[in-house]
């Protein structure tokens, strides 16, 4: 399932950026969304994700300061961020699960200066 993700940047700390995720298939037929991010040096965590049902879960690091959300009218999900801060700085994947499989979006940068 190709994915298109956007929204990377640079931000000074405190400020916000929304991510989005496009897939090929409809959100509809999708069992899971989710982001995840690789800082440098570290290994890919999980920083939030939603089920079909709209149950959603966020890495500690994250809660009260992402929102992760899917607009069915542009068939894509979204992650907001706010209050970031110089360790959010990493690269940001978005996952689709479905048909039993995952699928990966090619990563967008983010990076947060003090």
């Amino acid at each position: 399932v190709p994915l298109v993700e956007s929204g990377g940047g640079l931000v000074q700390a405190g400020g916000s950026l929304r991510l989005s995720c496009t897939p090929s298939v409809s959100i509809f037929t999708i069992s899971a969304m989710g982001w995840y991010r690789q800082a440098p040096g570290k290994q890919r965590e999980l920083v939030a994700d939603i089920t079909s049902k709209g149950t959603t879960n966020y890495a500690d690091s994250v809660k009260g300061r992402f929102t992760i959300s899917r607009d069915f009218a542009k068939n894509m999900a979204l992650l907001q961020m706010n209050s970031l801060k110089p360790e959010d700085t990493a690269v940001y994947y978005c996952s689709v699960d479905w048909q039993n499989d995952r699928a990966w979006g090619q990563g967008t940068l983010v990076t947060v200066s003090s």
